[in-house]
């Protein structure tokens, strides 16, 4: 069984309740497999980036394994504005977030609801020095456990949908994303757009951010925001102290 997202954001949960921790976000127009089935719940998969987890089968659409496929193989389409609307003939609006995926709306036999939109679209790859440009719209936007969009955002949703919007693909966690790319040995061989990991006391990776020109990160913590970097770390200059602890940084690109 196979489904798509075809409301604005849903959470995807640790367990099938309502109370569950929230470990990701599913936003418009993303599609999954369905794993197992509980009463009210679906266990899915999702096809971006395989990201598992539970979901509430009354927010979503069930799709065809034929459709599921097309849209494995489409052109990612991504809304590229704060929050945009989709539209139906009967002038029913569904807001969406950026980063939303449009795909869908471009095939007859999924969109059965005739959803239209004409907003700011983005797709294919761009130039590494746009990640920054992309960074910002998330700017000052709250930190959410599982989140992906500027009303809500983790440390490692924050850069996997910067990289997204930018025609790159990141796996979701952080300590998923630090096992991708090229290791560099100094900060000083990194260039902007690419990420610095930090680990805790366990030396588990929890942390990532995108780093800047002139040793400057933006990360989500607390807020997404700019701090300094150094050797050691994040510094946080409104407290005078650092805030989290260097592991790692990676070129993706």
């Amino acid at each position: 069984m196979f489904g798509i997202c075809n409301l604005a954001i849903i959470p995807l949960r640790f367990e099938p309740s309502d109370r569950s921790e929230i470990v990701s976000q599913l936003l418009f127009g993303e599609h999954f497999k369905v794993l197992e089935q509980n009463k009210q719940w679906y266990r899915i998969q999702l096809q971006y980036d395989g990201y598992e987890g539970w979901i509430d089968s009354k927010q979503c659409q069930p799709i065809s394994e034929t459709n599921f496929n097309q849209l494995s193989n489409d052109t990612i389409i991504l809304n590229a504005d704060l929050i945009e609307y989709i539209s139906t003939p009967t002038n029913q609006l569904i807001p969406i977030p950026l980063g939303a995926s449009l795909s869908f709306i471009y095939n007859s036999e999924i969109n059965t609801a005739n959803f239209q939109f004409e907003g700011t679209k983005v797709n294919g790859i761009k130039n590494k020095s746009n990640l920054i440009n992309s960074a910002y719209l998330y700017l000052n936007a709250p930190y959410l456990w599982g989140g992906k969009t500027p009303f809500g955002v983790d440390c490692s949703g924050f850069t996997q949908m910067v990289y997204k919007l930018n025609g790159y693909k990141l796996l979701r966690d952080a300590s998923q994303q630090a096992a991708q790319g090229e290791p560099l040995s100094f900060i000083e061989e990194s260039e902007p757009g690419d990420l610095a990991f930090f680990d805790n006391e366990e030396g588990n990776i929890t942390h990532v951010g995108i780093i800047m020109e002139d040793n400057y990160i933006i990360h989500a913590s607390g807020k997404v925001r700019i701090d300094r970097l150094d050797h050691l770390g994040i510094y946080n200059p409104e407290t005078n102290r650092h805030t989290h602890k260097l592991r790692v940084i990676k070129k993706i690109i």
